[in-house]
C-alpha cells in the first residue's frame, strides 16, 4: 500500500476514538428544548457518519487479507437499508431522493458489507446536490448481462481528472475535489477501493447538469435459481 495513504488510514484511525467520544456526549444532553435538540441531533448524525467513515477507512487496510467473503446478495435489500439510514439526513437538509428498482437479476455476487458502503458513499455525495427543483436518483438496472445501481446527482461537473480515474476503475489516493465543496473525495476512494476488491466495475458519468456515479455488478449464478 502507498505510503502516503497508509500514513491517512491511520491518521484516520486515531480519530475514532475523539468521535465516539464527542457522540457520547451529544447522546448524554438530556430535556432539552426543540432547537438544542436539534442541534444535538445532527452532533449524534456527524459523529456517526465519520465514525462509518473512519471504520470503512480501517476494512480498506484488511481487504488483502481476504476477509471479506463474497456471497449471493440481493441488492435492492442493500439499496433499501441504505436509502433508510440515509433518510434522516435527507429529510434535515431537504433533500428528495427518487428510486427505482427495473432489475429483473435479483441477486448479484458481492459483499453485503462493502457494496452498502459504495451505494451509501454514493447516496451522500448525491445529497449535496439535490434541491427544490432536482432530485438525487437511485437507479438499479440490468445492463450488458450484470446490475447497475447508479446515483445521479445535479450538482457541478466532476472534474475532468477525477472522471477519468474513475473511468480507469479506481482512484488512487483519497482527494478534495474541485468546484463540488460538498462532495467526498474520501467517500469516491472508499467506493473505489471496495469496488475492486469485489471485482465490480465502478464509474462516472459527467452531464451538463451533474454527475451520475456507478457501480456494475456481477450476476450471481444463484440468480437464475430464485428468478425461475
Amino acid at each position: 500500500m502507498d505510503a502516503e495513504v497508509d500514513g491517512i488510514l491511520v491518521a484516520a484511525h486515531e480519530l475514532k476514538a475523539p468521535l465516539a467520544v464527542l457522540r457520547q456526549l451529544a447522546l448524554s444532553f438530556d430535556e432539552m428544548d426543540a432547537p438544542n435538540e436539534h442541534i444535538r441531533s445532527e452532533m449524534i448524525s456527524v459523529s456517526e457518519r465519520a465514525i462509518k467513515q473512519v471504520n470503512d477507512l480501517a476494512k480498506i487496510r484488511r481487504l488483502s487479507d481476504g476477509l471479506f467473503e463474497m456471497e449471493p446478495v440481493a441488492v435492492r435489500a442493500v439499496c433499501d437499508d441504505v436509502t433508510r439510514e440515509l433518510a434522516y439526513l435527507f429529510r434535515f437538509n431537504r433533500r428528495d431522493l427518487a428510486i427505482r428498482y427495473s432489475n429483473k437479476s435479483k441477486l448479484v455476487t458481492a459483499n453485503r458489507d462493502l457494496l452498502h458502503s459504495v451505494i451509501y458513499n454514493f447516496l451522500l455525495n448525491a445529497m449535496h446536490y439535490s434541491g427544490e427543483e432536482t432530485k438525487a436518483e437511485l437507479v438499479v438496472k440490468d445492463e450488458h448481462g450484470k446490475v447497475k445501481v447508479e446515483v445521479r446527482d445535479y450538482g457541478p461537473a466532476l472534474p475532468m481528472d477525477v472522471w477519468k480515474e474513475m473511468k480507469r476503475g479506481w482512484i488512487k489516493k483519497p482527494t478534495s475535489i474541485a468546484m463540488r465543496p460538498g462532495s467526498s473525495g474520501l467517500g469516491l476512494y472508499i467506493a473505489s477501493k471496495f469496488s475492486k476488491y469485489m471485482k465490480a466495475e465502478i464509474g462516472a458519468v459527467r452531464h451538463r447538469d451533474g454527475t451520475s456515479f456507478y457501480v456494475q455488478l456481477p450476476v450471481s449464478r444463484q440468480a437464475t435459481f430464485w428468478d425461475l
